[in-house]
């Protein structure tokens, strides 16, 4: 792993979830809980190759581990794909082709989830954004690399995710200069029904190894648009659609599972350095910019101006089966009761143990305890500068 581009993901794309050394230690970790003896050799084994290296050793190696089946670049299409595999059921699929050249991707990971049995291991490779934008860092002279840089953002990470444009985009390009960041691939991952147990960087390029633990998720693909609508619990367990400007990366809300395993809750039950958020994110949280559109859940009366936050299915999952009644019992709100408090919380049971003290008083005396959090909660954001989480 080459320490510059490994440090220019940690920049960008929000790297510091992970140091270097963590993130070798966790992929040897994860590698070895394979169960499959086979599977576990050859992730092994070519757990530091390139690219060029790891095709040559597969492709030397084929026919020593059937339960392998390598899937070459010339397969772009989920039917080309079916073809390939027919009727077999390989532990370990290759995909030698770039995910970021792959035309219809989500598509392509769907079609694989389909004809691999549950377990079975999917590797594949990519290059990020980030990656990317040291590569035309290099390339290019100062002056000259900012304009190249700002330019292919524009046209090859923006034009795909408008609406206006990104059909424009496909018929020009056919979608084979795109680049994914770090979490949007493996957003794409979850998304199809693969949980990953490896990532690493290495030759200048990204590599995943994933299971398939479950059918995919049906819904339809985020584009990427500025305002994400999102699905959470309400009052009496109604699911509700939440309305918020974009502060975390495209597919960012597939992975939340991932993040909870390996990264640690902190003040006011947000992951530890989630580097889902991207930079204007950042600055949207810290200025409450991002909850100006619940203020049309509140037009709607899905929610209130102060109240619990509304959780996703599997952040209300994390909670005790009281606490999720308790909850229920009221709409969800846009000021959470865990800012009134002086110190924010720093736990999930003491963010359960802040919410249980607001909705107890909520539901004796409703309007008296919603004025006084109010004016708490406001006074913390003056004065000890509270923001979004």
């Amino acid at each position: 792993m080459k320490k510059g581009l490994f440090q220019l993901q940690y920049e960008f794309e929000g790297g510091n979830a992970y140091s270097e050394q963590g993130t070798e230690q966790g992929a040897k970790l994860s590698v070895d809980t394979i169960e499959n003896e086979a599977v576990r050799d050859i992730l092994q084994t070519t757990a530091k190759l390139s690219h060029k290296e790891l095709i040559k050793w597969l492709n030397a190696n084929k026919d020593r581990y059937p339960e392998m089946l390598i899937v070459p670049l010339t397969t772009s299409t989920p039917e080309a794909l079916r073809y390939r595999i027919g009727d077999r059921k390989p532990k370990l699929l290759y995909l030698t082709r770039p995910l970021h050249t792959q035309k219809g991707l989500n598509r392509f990971l769907y079609t694989a989830n389909e004809l691999l049995d549950n377990g079975a291991y999917l590797c594949c490779h990519s290059m990020t954004t980030a990656l990317k934008r040291e590569m035309l860092k290099k390339k290019y002279p100062w002056g000259i690399r900012e304009i190249v840089i700002a330019a292919d953002y524009l046209w090859n990470r923006m034009t795909p995710k408008l609406k206006l444009t990104h059909k424009l985009y496909y018929n020009l390009t056919g979608g084979k200069s795109r680049t994914f960041t770090r979490v949007e691939i493996l957003g794409r991952l979850y998304r199809a029904g693969f949980e990953v147990i490896d990532e690493q960087f290495r030759h200048g390029e990204f590599f995943v190894v994933a299971c398939k633990t479950k059918a995919p998720v049906n819904d339809t693909a985020p584009l990427g648009s500025p305002i994400i609508h999102l699905r959470r619990t309400g009052k009496n367990g109604k699911e509700i659609v939440v309305h918020k400007f974009r502060t975390m990366y495209n597919y960012s809300e597939y992975i939340q599972p991932y993040i909870y395993q390996y990264q640690h809750l902190q003040s006011g039950g947000k992951f530890k350095d989630d580097y889902r958020v991207s930079t204007v994110g950042r600055f949207l949280r810290k200025t409450w910019m991002d909850e100006l559109p619940m203020l049309w859940n509140m037009l709607r009366g899905d929610m209130k101006l102060v109240g619990v936050r509304p959780l996703s299915k599997h952040y209300f999952s994390l909670y005790t089966p009281e606490m999720q009644e308790l909850r229920t019992r009221t709409k969800p709100g846009m000021l959470p009761p865990f800012y009134y408090e002086r110190k924010t919380p720093d736990t999930l049971d003491e963010i359960q143990a802040s919410e249980r003290r607001y909705l107890e008083a909520y539901l004796k005396h409703p309007f008296r305890t919603d004025w006084k959090y109010f004016w708490g909660i406001v006074g913390n954001i003056i004065f000890h500068r509270k923001h979004s989480a």
